[in-house]
């Protein structure tokens, strides 16, 4: 199967917010024109009620889930075969499998696998040459046992099946032949008259004539009368009789039951350690609907093309797409801190300090002479929005406002009208579980031995967010534990007042996030502080204001 077509995924990170889908579909966009390479924009978790809102105001279809990228079956290339039906004799067989230079043959029905044949099937079929009724056991059809001994059907129905009595080779006299000839036995002899005369009254189904031999006008008559299917073969008795149980079909020997098959979604790591328990050197691949589309072989997987993929919106592993060390990572494009992400070759990095990801790509249509069509003008300036909290949070810079503000001319957007549209879209909060709402823009980060969680919630009612802060406090318990964190911090950020309550949990978090903003626990607890709350004017960003400060109280 060929993978000439391949793709490259555009992606951000797990638990993704507005910058990460949009960027990764205004980029993938990019890609594909300056490249003529397909890019495919996914996403690596599920999409928050803001970005919902943003693709469906203009539109656009939300991105598939990639959720692991591991090598998978569809990245290698299958060994392709052409529909094997279970009449096909196994003298046929064993041809294809010689021509392909392949052990294994799939049989197949409408697509769909029904069994498989190995050499080692065929071979083991010899040892059973003693039963001379496997021929009608195994219904074969006459057209197969002619091709077999290489002769040819002079007369009767080609297409039918041996499906009764046994073989025999007519190598005696009458007498001898009326007492081991039955009814509709198939009947191996030369060109004896008295024989074939023999075999037409003892209404024999099948009659063989060895060395060629001319057979009279009458006995042809005669077989054609009782429907007897006459095989003339320029082979003698001896070879004629050794190459007969090749016509038997190969549904007769195929295996059928607990056969080991895997699907193209299947992980290369996984069918590896299937198939080294196994002693089949093929392996059939199925589609989700059961068909068959190829067979992979142990050998194949040494050649499997890994994933390939762009990473946009991080460049921290832990908050990567499962199995990105296994991907061919291409590209970063970011505008957070250095972090953790290790690559096997060379890769094209952008990172600058900037408020939005989607400032960079915008620069970067600028940059290649791409002009932003309406649709991704306005996913990047809404992405820019959201980032920079319509540019109150302190990671806003000069040029993620220009940007904005030109992505919203191109795209028709009041920006602050819009703006405080979708704020609200994404405090819509009704309904959801505290899972969801905790996990809804939750990242981790690890500074020396200590990892800490953060999630956040902005909002532009106050009145909600109160009513989260039991909520939350809550359930951060379990996430802590569920997460193997040190410890965990929710904020609550009141966008219209740029201030954010700090829920801690973990043992020493309130005490890390007191030192971080000077804020004395002690004395807060004297004055009345019951809950593991801290108030922070001013701290609307969690990359810029919030993480820093941990991490330089942490190693303090």
């Amino acid at each position: 199967m060929s993978n000439d077509k391949r793709k490259v995924y555009v992606v951000g990170h797990k638990n993704p917010d507005t910058d990460s889908i949009c960027t990764a579909i205004a980029y993938a966009n990019l890609k594909t024109k300056l490249t003529q390479i397909r890019h495919e924009p996914r996403r690596a978790g599920q999409l928050n009620e803001e970005t919902q809102y943003v693709l469906e105001r203009f539109g656009v279809k939300v991105p598939l889930l990639l959720s692991d990228l591991r090598e998978q079956i569809k990245d290698v290339d299958l060994r392709e075969s052409e529909e094997i039906n279970g009449n096909l004799s196994i003298r046929t067989a064993w041809e294809k499998m010689t021509e392909m230079n392949t052990h294994t043959l799939p049989i197949t029905r409408d697509g769909m696998l029904e069994g498989v044949i190995t050499k080692g099937d065929i071979a083991k079929s010899y040892m059973d040459v003693y039963d001379n009724t496997m021929l009608a056991k195994a219904r074969t059809q006459y057209r197969n046992i002619a091709a077999a001994v290489e002769g040819k059907v002079e007369t009767g129905n080609e297409h039918g099946y041996f499906q009764k009595g046994k073989v025999a080779i007519a190598a005696s006299g009458k007498n001898l032949m009326t007492r081991f000839i039955e009814k509709d036995d198939l009947v191996i002899m030369g060109d004896r008259v008295d024989a074939q005369q023999c075999a037409i009254d003892m209404d024999a189904s099948c009659m063989v004539i060895c060395q060629g031999y001319p057979i009279s006008e009458d006995i042809l008559h005669q077989a054609e009368k009782k429907q007897i299917v006459v095989i003339r073969t320029p082979h003698d008795t001896f070879t004629a009789a050794q190459h007969i149980n090749q016509s038997i079909p190969v549904r007769f020997f195929m295996t059928r039951e607990n056969l080991v098959t895997f699907h193209r979604r299947d992980f290369v790591d996984d069918v590896k350690e299937v198939m080294a328990r196994k002693r089949f050197r093929d392996f059939p691949v199925l589609d989700n609907q059961g068909k068959f589309v190829g067979l992979v072989s142990r050998r194949r997987l040494l050649n499997v093309k890994k994933k390939q993929v762009i990473l946009v919106d991080h460049n921290e592993k832990n908050q990567a797409v499962d199995g990105v060390e296994e991907a061919d990572v291409l590209e970063i494009i970011d505008h957070h801190r250095l972090s953790s992400i290790e690559t096997m070759g060379p890769v094209y990095f952008r990172n600058q300090p900037v408020g939005c990801t989607a400032t960079i790509v915008y620069q970067m249509y600028e940059e290649n002479g791409i002009a932003v069509d309406a649709v991704n003008a306005a996913l990047l300036c809404s992405a820019i929005i959201s980032d920079t909290l319509m540019f109150r949070s302190p990671t806003c810079t000069p040029v993620d406002e220009m940007a904005a503000r030109a992505l919203a001319d191109i795209a028709g957007i009041d920006i602050e009208k819009y703006a405080m549209e979708m704020f609200s879209a994404g405090s819509n909060l009704k309904d959801k579980s505290d899972e969801e709402i905790f996990y809804q823009d939750f990242k981790r980060f690890t500074s020396g031995k200590v990892t800490i969680g953060v999630g956040q919630i902005t909002s532009l009612n106050g009145g909600e967010l109160d009513k989260l802060k039991g909520r939350m406090e809550a359930f951060m318990e379990k996430a802590l534990e569920n997460n193997g964190l040190d410890m965990i911090f929710f904020m609550l950020t009141n966008i219209l007042t740029e201030t954010t309550e700090l829920i801690c949990e973990g043992q020493g978090a309130l005490q890390l996030a007191g030192k971080a903003f000077h804020q004395d626990i002690e004395l807060l607890e004297e004055e009345g502080l019951k809950e593991p709350v801290l108030r922070l004017p001013g701290v609307v960003s969690r990359k810029k204001q919030l993480i820093p400060e941990l991490m330089l109280a942490e190693q303090e």
